[in-house]
This record gives C-alpha cells, structure tokens and sequence, in this order.
C-alpha cells in the first residue's frame, strides 16, 4: 500500500475538553475489531516539525508503518497520533507540571478506554524527536502507566532514570544524527543500567537524524513491543 493509502486507515478524529479546547489526532483501529476481545494500544508523538492543526502532518514520520497490512496482521491494535500546537512542545523539559498539550492527550487516552475495549495491560508509547522526549519524559513521570516504550532520537532526565529500571525499553538512534546528539540516547540509557536495569538500544552507524525510517521498519520491534505486558491493569477509580 502507498503512503496515501495507508494514511486513509487512521481515521481523523478531534477531542474537545471540558472548557472547550480542542485537539486534533487520528486513529487506527484493529482491522476487524471485536468488542468482546482486549486490544493493545500504541500512544506515537510526533517531532517538532509536524506540529499544527491540519491533523495530517502528524502522520509523515515513522507511524504509518504500524497500518502495513503484514503488522495490522501480526499485531491488530489501536494507534494513536495526536497533534501538538504549533508553537508549543509534547513537554517542558524538565517542568513538574504536565504540558497542556500532553494533558490533552491524556485525556484522549482516557476518552477511547472507555469508548473501545483496550487493554490497560498493554498500552505502548513510542515518539521521534521532540516526540522521543517526550517519550522518556512520559514514562519517567508516570512509570507505571504504559507497558513499554520506544524512544526514537530523544533525550530524558538521567537523573531519573531510576524510576524506570523496570519497564521494558528499545531506544533507537542514528549515531550521525546532527538536530538530537546520540549522546542523549547514550546517556539515558547508561544511566538506567547504571541504577539496574536492562533497556534495548540500537544506534544506526552512519544514520542521520531519521532514524525512524529504519526503526519502524524493523519487524523485531514489532515482535518485541506487542510482546510486552504488565502483570496487572491499573484499579479502577
């Protein structure tokens, strides 16, 4: 399938919140989905330069290949891609207060829990760029809430590092990459074992910034991620 058409397979929806702020994302859905069975759900944020309000953009870079017709196969689940505002970031590197952005998006997470059947032991982040650290910074505050995260050319907060030694990490980087140092990769990786624990990393030799173009298409990504599961759901409240 071509790009074009695997971008009709996310359905463009928008969220609006309690005081009317809206934001746009789009959606892929399980292939023949069943109300009755538990689906896994992939969180993607995207890189500074898709940000906006055209709910299209979002999808350039690296998601699109969850929809090939090999992994919605192997792996039927729910994707979903939401769009930061222009002018603004997925996170405020490194603020104690959840960005408004990512607040929504939390929300929208919420909002399709209760609308589909998802299964809160198998929820995934993954992000590229400005969406990488996003990444790292999502799961290092809320460690417990996704149950394993692909950070793709970002950077975290080493010094919290530790907080994540358990859940199940693949980081990947180009080692050319000349907009985010490999060096961030590094050294978030570095320091979760260096607190005990054991994430994966792959770094492209000779790769620039896009190393999203080789990480997605890496069927062992796949294999490995939807793999991954928490032990127990979270308690409803």
């Amino acid at each position: 399938m071509s790009n074009k058409e695997l971008e009709k397979e996310f359905e463009a929806r928008v969220y609006t919140d309690a005081d009317g702020n809206t934001m746009p994302y789009r959606l892929l859905m399980p292939e023949k989905y069943d109300a009755s069975k538990k689906y896994p759900l992939v969180l993607f944020l995207h890189g500074a330069a898709e940000r906006g309000d055209d709910n299209d953009s979002q999808l350039a870079n690296g998601v699109l290949n969850f929809a090939t017709k090999r992994n919605r196969e192997l792996y039927p689940c729910f994707v979903v891609a939401p769009q930061c505002p222009a002018n603004s970031a997925w996170v405020d590197i490194w603020n104690d207060i959840l960005s408004e952005p990512m607040r929504m998006v939390f929300e929208i997470l919420q909002a399709l829990q209760k609308e589909f059947s998802i299964d809160q032991r198998r929820r995934y982040i993954t992000g590229i760029s400005m969406g990488g650290f996003a990444t790292w910074d999502t799961i290092e505050r809320m460690p417990g809430y996704f149950a394993a995260a692909v950070p793709v050319c970002g950077g975290g907060d080493t010094s919290s590092a530790y907080r994540i030694v358990h859940l199940p990490v693949w980081a990947f980087h180009g080692e050319d990459d000349q907009i985010v140092s490999v060096q961030y990769s590094r050294d978030m990786i570095a320091s979760i074992k260096k607190a005990g624990g054991n994430p994966k990393y792959t770094e492209y030799p000779g790769v620039g910034h896009a190393s999203w173009n080789y990480a997605y298409k890496d069927p062992e990504l796949y294999e490995w991620l939807f793999s991954q599961e928490k032990k127990t759901a979270e308690k409803k409240t």
